[in-house]
């Protein structure tokens, strides 16, 4: 259930063309989500800065587009096949599955998990029932199934016919796509160590119990970098990367109140992982994941060397030696992200709804209006600023309904300028702008407004 906040957060972002219901005039599809014009413009402004500030800005990391379907062998080697799993319970009264590790916290379930392997099947159905609270969904209490491994990975088929040599998986990551392009970097490019690629690409997941809006969906972006190291070296780099993404928190607005370190225990590391952190944003319903930090060791370059037969080591430059390089990762969600900008930037005031983004991401840069629609002279130009602001900045037109109405449209649009044309533009050739958060309005020359926004959009 959404809570009263995230439910606001919903209605506007549907009302104002930034999230829609996928699928809507066909009933939608559970869990999937459309982005709107501002929602599209919103997500492209967070990748486009973090593209620059972690790509373009930076001589140590290279970008890569890898493909979305790999040779199977790719999941085999990563360990994707056998440990790309969640645990799935099953009410047996209203048929509703959940993840067993949602229902209980994380480390009753760690504990159970280990238990239920040293009981016969007779002992588990008892012990379960024992340990479950009652389904969340009809209430019934006693009527669970025995937990299952679900493997999260969607599962498709190349060619006409459908059997287990035609098998292929919509990647539940991007990270192998940047593993299996290690020797392709190496050999055209010439990196040295410590040296990073990243890449912005889809991902798909399986989910047993998605929702919370945008927030946990099947289908989403990853904005990911594998940074390889030296081993001796993984605790610095470590603290550096968690730093770079606190920088880029606050780069974007997002407030270090609202967010939390958490840890993982050594029960919950992912196979791959000797150290992983998350970066928890206080969401509408609670702390829950945003970014992750993990320290992959050797394993993953190592792995698929081992099934593919390639040479993935590293000539180090000052030793001559060859090594295989330890890997960071830091990830980052797309839609985790504009979640929790919507979210920081949701301001209830006494007469209106803002959205007060930094102005960087705000989907919208600068709105022009002409005071009337029905005066042509007004209309005309108007026209002209927006047709010369545009070139520069995300700029809209907005001529529909009166202007105190429309302020308030881009108010919840998260707009941070509003250009007015008025009848003394005719006269002195000043327009009035009027700042989103204060609401103070200034005369500015026309002639003066490209170098007004410059420094502010």
């Amino acid at each position: 259930m959404l809570n009263d906040k995230l439910k606001k957060i919903v209605a506007l972002a549907k009302r104002r063309g930034f999230v829609y219901p996928s699928s809507a005039i066909y009933g939608g599809l559970a869990n999937t989500w459309d982005f709107g014009p501002r929602g599209a413009e919103l997500k492209k402004n967070v990748k486009d800065l973090w593209w620059k500030k972690f790509v373009e800005n930076r001589e140590d990391i290279l970008g890569l587009d890898s493909a979305i379907l790999m040779n199977p062998q790719v999941w085999q080697a990563s360990g994707h096949l056998q440990n790309f799993t969640d645990p799935l319970i099953e009410c047996k009264k209203c048929h509703q599955r959940f993840r067993a590790d949602h229902l209980i916290t994380d480390n009753q379930w760690s504990r159970l998990a280990k238990q239920l392997t040293s009981l016969s099947e007779v002992d588990r159905e008892g012990f379960i029932q024992d340990q479950f609270p009652a389904c969340p969904n009809c209430g019934v209490k006693r009527q669970w199934t025995i937990p299952a491994q679900f493997n999260l990975m969607f599962k498709t088929f190349i060619g006409p016919k459908e059997n287990t040599t035609n098998i292929v998986y919509l990647r539940p990551e991007t990270a192998q796509g940047m593993f299996v392009n290690f020797k392709n970097i190496l050999d055209t490019m010439q990196p040295k160590l410590p040296f990073g690629i990243a890449q912005i690409g889809k991902a798909f997941r399986n989910e047993i119990t998605p929702g919370n809006f945008i927030f946990r969906v099947l289908e989403f972006e990853q904005m990911e970098i594998e940074y390889f190291i030296k081993e001796a070296d993984w605790r610095q780099f470590f603290d550096n990367w968690q730093a770079k993404m606190e920088e880029w928190l606050a780069e974007i607005g997002i407030k270090s109140k609202n967010y939390q370190i958490r840890n993982h225990k050594k029960e919950e590391l992912s196979h791959y992982s000797k150290k992983t952190i998350d970066i928890e944003y206080k969401y509408p319903f609670g702390y829950s994941e945003l970014y992750g930090l993990a320290y992959r060791t050797d394993y993953d370059l190592k792995a698929h060397q081992k099934v593919s037969g390639q040479d993935l080591t590293y000539r180090d430059q000052i030793s001559g030696k060859r090594i295989i390089p330890h890997v960071i990762e830091p990830t980052f969600g797309v839609e985790r992200t504009v979640l929790a900008l919507l979210c920081e930037a949701y301001t209830e005031e006494s007469d209106r709804v803002v959205l007060k983004f930094r102005p960087t991401i705000a989907p919208v840069k600068i709105a022009i209006f002409p005071l009337l629609r029905n005066k042509p002279e007004l209309v005309n130009l108007a026209k002209e600023i927006f047709n010369s602001l545009k070139t520069i900045h995300t700029c809209e037109f907005d001529d529909n309904g009166n202007i105190g109405k429309r302020y308030r449209r881009q108010d919840e649009i998260g707009t941070p300028f509003c250009v007015t044309v008025d009848f003394n533009t005719l006269k002195d050739k000043t327009v009035t702008v009027r700042d989103r958060d204060s609401m103070k309005q200034t005369r500015i020359r026309v002639d003066e407004l490209s170098p007004f926004f410059r420094d502010k959009v």
